[in-house]
């Protein structure tokens, strides 16, 4: 990780060194209303046609945080690119991220406020909306049943998460929850055992020797990829004669499998036990010292390599030779995602994982887990993460009628949970549902009143990235352009929402707009910082922070000892078997969901640019597709673009098959993020959803969805598509185009030549 000084960087960002204006669109003459999207034959006289300006804000389509540079001509936002001075990207940005041009002028985005009428939606005035829900709290807070009111937003990261919770607190409820599908729920309570760490550390790899990584695709959907990408190039060829080696470990090869040097299957489940299995090879070398070195031994001594080959199909040569290279090659490190974080044993096995870290002494140290000091500001949305097992507990609730108003902010978990647990039908015992949604999902359809609100490109906002990158981060999220619609910036929603149901609320939130709000939130920030701004008043540091996008000091957590983790992990240290749920005689085969660069958790099937988008392993675009190997496709007589029934104790989907030879012979892996039954035209109807037959299991220690523990079986219904790819095939078709003079050829009846 590069150095920061602390003084330098505000000097840095104190000169505007990206972006000519003060970051914000300040005045009316530099920001008008686009009615239609097409270029005005007569521009406005204030406009300099042809001038672009580039500001700064903050990412906002996954929770890494990364910051973005977005290009305005004519008062258009044209392109989005990184922000060079931020350091969790540091200039890159992922597809996802320059494709939220597509968010700002998506044409099916909500335009005016609704309010549901004799089952359909009319557009009404922002003021009957905020008179009609206004008045259903206030009548609830009179009669002293607040209780019934209930908050359910997604990952909110920052200061508007906090309004949230201080608007609920003064209505006299504390029911607020947030879910994200894609929150490392199982990472945070295993670091939580392992360490006793409440915020994730940072994961060295840019420093690092030897990458060993248990299903986390780092490279593609894992915490923070762009930043890990830039380390991982580092790692690799960033060190003139020390290139770092990478091993990946998962049941279907992800985007970092295909990067890495070495790639080994192993079935769901089952990575805890190989860390074990690399544990007792570690401490029973002749070699190897550490403190209780004998309580380790008998720890893992069932843990034997031929005991664990046995299970997981690895040979023990290999788990011997991965254990001596992780100890021999550091400073190296071991993480773990994917897969390896979404089954009912996932946290006992990340404790393990954890513990290869300790036992090879890279915590605290360059290369390896290096202990993030306190973030830039506390905020307490990952306290209110909720757990499935939560989730499960509120859709109760609301199915026996305990919930009279509920709060939607986005999230939209009728497409991220299992079906299986009727949250549909919970939403629709609630007799007020309030959406405050940019875009029709599916759960905003089940609204009685939608608010839309602003994209982030329109709205303020702020947030300090999690993971860090080993110092306090922080960013600013500005608009970069006048509102497009009649929507309103979230926070404005809820500070005018105090004004109209009155009483105490608007004494306890007095911000007449978000931005006020926000500035005060940060005068914390400036007056501890003060004597190191380089700036002589608020405004001047407000200013800059703007320009720049960003903010940081340079402070580190100090280099402690970490005897007592030896001890939290001996007594921790036992990893469960996996469970699944179906006959394993009857549902044969390992559902395999896994993320995507293009949709996330579904977030991005809206966007056309990931929809045309090929995914970078298949180079399939527009479709769901269900990947089987080879070898099981060839026993079952299935080809490519059969239609395949995929069934689970709790439903079926269909989906057209892919041959993917990366892939276990046991396990079925399909992509998440398309079958969307409302959404907008570029996702409505495309494909299917493989969370929608997950039978809901959970972690035995966390009570996360276990998503990687639903077994299925699968049909051929004898119906054929042509799957939509980039690719042609990897066989020459006898045309011998690949064949030199000296290579042996094969004709196509497969007989060789040559």
């Amino acid at each position: 990780m590069h150095k920061v000084n602390r003084r330098e960087f505000m000097k840095l960002i104190g000169v505007g060194g990206v972006g000519t204006g003060a970051g914000l669109l300040l005045g009316e003459s530099s920001k008008r209303t686009v009615e239609l999207l097409i270029p005005q034959v007569v521009p406005p006289e204030d406009y300099s046609p042809g001038i672009a300006t580039w500001y700064n804000t903050i990412c906002k389509q996954c929770s890494a945080g990364c910051g973005i540079s977005v290009r305005i001509r004519e008062g258009r936002a044209k392109k989005i690119e990184g922000n060079p001075l931020h350091p969790v990207n540091q200039g890159g940005l992922c597809a996802l991220g320059q494709a939220g041009l597509n968010g700002l002028y998506n044409p099916d985005r909500i335009k005016t406020p609704l309010k549901r009428e004799s089952n359909e939606f009319v557009e009404i005035s922002w003021d009957e909306a905020m008179t009609t829900l206004a008045a259903r709290l206030s009548k609830i807070k009179i009669e002293k049943r607040a209780d019934s009111v209930h908050l359910l937003a997604g990952g909110a990261n920052g200061h508007i998460d906090d309004l949230f919770a201080r608007f609920m607190q003064e209505l006299g409820s504390q029911n607020i929850l947030h879910y994200d599908f894609t929150h490392p729920q199982n990472l945070y309570a295993a670091n939580k055992i392992a360490f006793g760490e409440d915020i994730l550390p940072y994961y060295d790899i840019n420093n690092s020797n030897y990458v060993l990584s248990f299903g986390a695709d780092y490279l593609g959907t894992w915490l923070s990829p762009v930043h890990y990408s830039h380390a991982y190039g580092h790692m690799r060829q960033g060190r003139r004669g020390n290139r770092g080696k990478c091993v990946q470990i998962e049941a279907r090869m992800s985007l970092t499998g295909a990067n890495a040097d070495e790639w080994i299957p192993i079935s769901p489940g089952q990575e805890g036990l190989l860390a074990m299995s690399l544990i007792h090879v570690i401490v029973n070398s002749d070699d190897y010292s550490i403190v209780d070195r004998d309580i380790w031994i008998r720890t893992a001594i069932s843990y034997s390599p031929a005991t664990v080959s046995r299970q997981t199909g690895i040979a023990a040569t290999d788990i011997v030779r991965l254990a001596r290279e992780f100890m021999d090659k550091s400073p190296s490190i071991a993480i773990a995602g994917g897969a390896a974080a979404a089954g009912t044993n996932s946290v006992s096995g990340m404790v393990a994982i954890n513990a290869l870290n300790y036992l090879n002494g890279n915590l605290g140290k360059a290369g390896g887990v290096v202990f993030n000091p306190a973030p830039a500001f506390a905020s307490q949305s990952r306290e209110r993460q909720a757990s499935f097992e939560q989730m499960q507990q509120f859709v109760d609730a609301m199915h026996n009628k305990q919930s009279e108003v509920l709060l939607i902010h986005n999230t939209n978990p009728v497409f991220s949970l299992p079906k299986a647990i009727k949250i549909s039908e919970a939403i629709q015992n609630v007799p007020l549902v309030v959406s405050l949604s940019s875009f029709m999902d599916e759960t905003t359809a089940l609204a009685d009143l939608v608010l839309p609100t602003h994209t982030y490109l329109e709205s303020w906002g702020d947030a300090s990235p999690e993971p860090g990158v080993g110092f306090p981060v922080a960013s600013i999220s500005q608009p970069v352009v006048k509102p497009i619609y009649d929507s309103r910036d979230t926070g404005d929603i809820i500070l005018d929402l105090a004004r109209h149901i009155g009483g105490e609320l608007p004494t306890a939130l007095p911000w007449t707009n978000t931005e006020a709000y926000l500035k005060h939130t940060w005068q914390a920030i400036y007056q501890n910082q003060r004597a190191d701004n380089d700036v002589s008043n608020f405004e001047d540091f407000w200013r800059a922070i703007l320009e720049a996008g960003v903010w940081g000091e340079n402070i580190s957590r100090p280099v402690t000892s970490h005897a007592h983790v030896g001890k939290k992990l001996l007594r921790n240290l036992t990893v469960s078997a996996p469970a699944f749920a179906g006959e394993e005689a009857t549902f044969p085969f390992v559902l395999q969901p896994y993320l995507t660069q293009n949709f996330n958790d579904g977030r991005g099937a809206n966007l056309p640019w990931m929809q045309e988008l090929p995914d970078p392993m298949t180079s399939i675009v527009y479709s769901s597709w269900i990947e089987l190997n080879p070898k099981t496709a060839a026993e079952l007589g299935i080809k490519e673009g059969d239609v395949l029934e995929v069934q689970s104790t709790a439903g079926m989907i269909k989906a057209p098959a892919f041959l993917f030879p990366a892939i276990r012979p046991d396990v079925v892996a399909m992509p998440i993020g398309q079958g969307h039954s409302d959404y907008g035209r570029y996702a409505k109807g495309r494909g299917a959803n493989p969370l929608q037959i997950l039978v809901p299991q959970v972690d035995s220690t966390s009570g996360a969805l276990a998503w990687s523990s639903t077994r299925v079986k699968i049909t051929n219904t004898g119906a054929r598509v042509k799957l939509i790819k980039t690719s042609g095939v990897s066989r020459t078709l006898g045309r011998q185009i690949l064949s030199g003079p000296d290579q042996p050829t094969h004709d196509k009846s497969g007989t060789k030549h040559g």
